[in-house]
């Protein structure tokens, strides 16, 4: 062993590359590929944003802001939870990206050897992200329809169990939690005095009716939300949280140290941002949801997603690894559902994507299912 590798830190040895990211290299390499792999925003950032930024920057917005987060943004979004859920206290911390809330709220609460509840197919940082703060991942799954069976979560909770972390609606599988399971496990959550941490990045893509909050029922549920998917800004790293008040004070006592804050320019044009409708944006990928599950529904077994961009399908043949791979051969990128948990038997479908790349995939997937 060489002396660079003695140096690595033993929990790291419990993080692998991201599966997607590895995906995202080949696509690299392919001519032309059609990519239906990462969870990104197709669209443009829209042109006001863009401005904003611009702005931001000529107004020499360029050195730290206060660690959690400018007092106007902060202010604005205050301003929204205080309409959505009237008579709550909740504090506000501006993060960078969700990703960067996550890391934060788990660190914030998490001791060694603490239990943290994750539902299975889940987010691929999230287990990583439990063992880096010295924590335990109890995965529970959620096949064939991906809701949360709550019973289930109430058999796993022991004494060591200190949070829940949930997705809705969920990436991978664009599942959306039903405002009944959501009560019922903040009810849960509440007798069992374990913090419910709900990660709603995709909050605006709720195709099937408005996004249900836990938080509307507790006001002790912590949020992570954000600005990326929303608003194609993905890359701008603009996130927030929004909970019980001396959660959120550890938390920024701890981005003090870390992220020190959010980019000081993106926070600026997230004020435009957060006024900016997006209900066009939304319409149109519904449209694409509809498009693919029309496409798609004669060949393969799925359950039709009612948020975010994801179509999460049972593989026709073999496991999902090799249906994928052969995918790849004929430069159609996809992502094999082991990335997001313990099975290998379905695969997900990104929608974000232009209506010609949708429908190219369509033809590939089809004449590929065929062939079993």
């Amino acid at each position: 062993m060489g002396m660079a590798e003695q140096w690595i830190a033993k929990r790291m040895q419990t993080i692998e590359m991201s599966g997607i990211r590895k995906i995202f290299e080949l696509g690299r390499s392919l001519q032309d590929p059609i990519d239906l792999s990462i969870g990104q925003p197709h669209f443009p950032v829209p042109e006001p944003i863009k401005s904003a930024a611009h702005a931001a920057i000529d107004a020499n917005r360029n050195g730290y802001t206060v660690t959690q987060g400018i007092p106007e943004l902060r202010a604005k979004i205050a301003a929204w939870l205080q309409q959505r859920f009237p008579g709550c206290d909740r504090e506000t911390l501006i993060t960078s990206g969700t990703s960067g809330g996550l890391v934060l709220s788990l660190l914030a609460v998490v001791d060694p050897g603490d239990e943290v509840i994750l539902f299975e197919p889940h987010f691929v940082s999230y287990p990583h992200l439990v063992r880096l703060a010295g924590g335990m991942p109890v995965v529970l799954g959620t096949y064939p329809d991906f809701q949360i069976d709550v019973s289930q979560v109430a058999a796993a909770i022991t004494p060591r169990t200190k949070a829940i972390l949930l997705s809705t609606p969920s990436n991978p599988t664009g599942a959306v939690a039903s405002r009944q399971t959501l009560r019922d496990l903040t009810t849960l959550a509440r007798e069992k005095n374990v913090l419910l941490i709900s990660d709603e990045i995709y909050r605006v893509f709720c195709y099937d009716g408005p996004l249900c909050s836990p938080a509307e029922f507790d006001d002790q549920v912590l949020v992570l939300d954000g600005f990326g998917k929303s608003y194609g800004i993905t890359g701008w790293r603009l996130g927030f949280a929004h909970g019980p008040r001396p959660l959120l004070q550890e938390m920024m006592k701890l981005q003090q140290f870390t992220f020190v804050c959010a980019p000081s320019i993106v926070q600026y044009a997230g004020l435009t941002a957060w006024d900016y409708d997006v209900s066009g944006i939304v319409a149109e990928y519904r449209e694409k949801r509809d498009r693919l599950v029309a496409g798609l529904r004669d060949r393969f077994r799925f359950t039709v997603p009612g948020g975010a961009f994801y179509l999460f399908v049972e593989a026709p043949w073999g496991t999902a690894t090799e249906f994928v791979t052969e995918a790849i051969r004929h430069n159609l990128l996809l992502v094999p559902g082991a990335v997001f948990g313990r099975r290998d038997t379905h695969f997900r479908i990104s929608y974000a994507a232009k209506t010609e790349t949708l429908d190219r995939g369509i033809e590939v997937l089809n004449r590929l299912a065929s062939r079993s």
